[in-house]
């Protein structure tokens, strides 16, 4: 598919010496941190951008979801379905025309065959019927008068999902289709993927998606010769082992080599020493046979050095690691909340439309947990909406203690903006954010989280615009900003989506250490297995 492409934007190389290349039946995950190019690849792949180095060969025909998903003004679901199916239907439509003309006894038997055999590759016999079925199974609106405008960004990447499963291309280009998925529409495309007769690639920070489906892990982290790795791993934690047994002996040989430069550059010294102009050759000596013997030592420690510089390794710039803060437990004020009484409550929330929990009772105490689970328009991301008191209640009451502090990382219908200007950097948005936050009276100076603190983003990508930064960059600035005033209490909304696989992990294991409370809502199912032990709200 791909030959040692390498693509850059102005002054930021993206990509750089990658090769992919793919047969029918094979499906490769491509992972990596956010901002390796795992978006960038797919576009690559599927001809919206042009490498500047290397080229790309497709056989067949294409379909791509990208991650972010714009609607032509007045499309709708008929739109994309119509134009998902146009081939298969102009495929039929031929066909049918090749038979309305067939003349039995002297008729073109090739063209005949060419026209079955066409609408067979394309699986033209039932295609409306996958199609219905998909826009179900995907949990996706299915009245093709429905606007795509009129709908939210998860209903808009389903319906392009489906069509593009019904669609059955050759080549299927997904970037982390999982993100707008609830458990059955996670299982309806793990069994399309499986037989998929085509080739597949898929970016995705989905451990189980990489288990139950990938033939081979293409990985856009740096390695030693400067290129990414493609395991042919076939779950998750083989790929993991791969990877570290790989960086362990990098780095080996890596401080090998600085031992070695170190000792002699040392002897070098050593040599430009006995050069100084104090130095005098012992009396009887010969000096110039002396001084020639220091020369060719010194010489020598040159080329020796040189030569090692020519074939040393650089270990690049190790992945950001989490730092998670300290968040407090109960606040400095008062003394925290009276004995027994929660952080935060919500008795019988009534959000006409799209919440009903009459009866219902949501507390929270100090360092609490809850899990809250349930389908897509169950009302998961309204109910953390109401405990975060963004999303009225027209029935029920929302009591927050005094002094506490909330975190709140909202499911992204925008992803990662949040409101923030794109043409803000990510030091100028956090500055206004603590500004505001300190205006308010809901931030102590003394507790603020600094940005760069968290290992999220680096500093340099702090200084660009929120637009220039990827998706999976923008939603690791809207979890700093979250972290920002040290809470009490963190409401994560589909924490996992637009995230690393490797950011994943850290996140998981810092949700369960922290002090704070911890309410999350979550599809990821390695993530929900890690949390099982925690109390659950399961929405109908």
């Amino acid at each position: 598919m791909a030959d040692d492409v390498t693509f850059a934007y102005p002054g930021r190389p993206v990509l750089a010496g990658v090769t992919v290349v793919a047969g029918a039946g094979q499906r490769i995950g491509v992972v990596g941190e956010n901002g390796a190019g795992k978006s960038t690849l797919l576009q690559v792949l599927s001809g919206e951008l042009v490498p500047q180095v290397g080229s790309v060969r497709r056989a067949g025909t294409l379909a791509v979801v990208s991650q972010e998903l714009e609607s032509t003004p007045g499309a709708t679901v008929g739109t994309l379905v119509d134009e998902a199916l146009g081939a298969v239907r102009a495929a039929g439509h031929a066909l049918e025309a090749v038979i309305a003309g067939f003349d039995h006894e002297r008729g073109d038997l090739v063209t005949l065959t060419e026209a079955l055999a066409r609408v067979d590759r394309l699986a033209g016999w039932d295609a409306d019927r996958r199609m219905d079925e998909a826009l179900t199974r995907f949990g996706a609106p299915r009245d093709q008068a429905r606007a795509l405008a009129e709908m939210s960004v998860g209903e808009r990447y389903r319906v392009r999902l489906a069509c593009r499963i019904a669609q059955r291309a050759d080549v299927l280009l997904l970037d982390e289709p999982t993100n707008h998925l609830d458990e059955a529409g996670i299982e309806y495309l793990t069994g399309q993927l499986r037989t998929w007769p085509g080739v597949v690639v898929i970016v995705t920070h989905d451990r189980q998606l990489l288990d139950d489906v990938m033939t081979a892990i293409l990985d856009l982290d740096p390695t030693v010769d400067g290129k990414p790795a493609l395991y042919g791993a076939t779950s998750y934690a083989v790929y993991r082992f791969a990877k570290d047994q790989a960086l362990r002996r990098w780095r080996q040989r890596y401080a090998a080599e600085q031992q070695r430069r170190e000792q002699l550059l040392r002897r070098l010294d050593d040599s430009y020493e006995g050069l100084s102009d104090g130095w005098r050759p012992p009396k009887g000596s010969q000096p110039n046979r002396r001084a020639t013997h220091a020369r060719i030592h010194v010489k020598a420690a040159d080329r020796l050095v040189a030569r090692l510089e020519e074939t040393a390794v650089e270990v690049p710039v190790p992945p950001l690691a989490l730092a998670f803060p300290d968040l407090p437990a109960l606040p400095a004020t008062a003394g925290g909340t009276p004995s027994g009484r929660p952080l935060l409550e919500v008795r019988a929330p009534l959000v006409p439309g799209r919440l009903d929990l009459a009866g219902t009772r949501v507390s929270v105490p100090a360092c609490g947990r809850l899990l809250v689970t349930g389908p897509n328009g169950s009302g998961k991301s309204t109910l953390l909406g109401a405990l975060a008191g963004v999303v009225p209640l027209e029935r029920g009451t929302w009591t927050l203690a005094p002094g506490v502090r909330l975190g709140i990382l909202a499911q992204d219908d925008r992803p990662g903006l949040g409101g923030v200007p794109a043409v803000a950097t990510g030091f100028d948005a956090y500055a206004r954010e603590a500004l505001d936050l300190l205006a308010g009276g809901l931030l102590d100076p003394d507790q603020l989280v600094p940005v760069a603190f968290l290992g999220l983003l680096t500093e340099e990508d702090l200084d660009r615009p929120l637009a220039d930064l990827s998706v999976g960059q923008r939603r690791r600035f809207d979890l700093a900003r979250a972290l920002l005033a040290a809470p009490h209490l963190l409401i994560l909304d589909e924490p996992t989506n637009h995230l690393s696989i490797a950011l994943v992990d850290e996140l998981t294991a810092a949700l369960r250490a922290t002090s704070a409370a911890v309410v999350v809502a979550t599809h990821d199912r390695k993530m929900r297995a890690d949390l099982s032990d925690w109390p659950e709200l399961t929405l109908a």
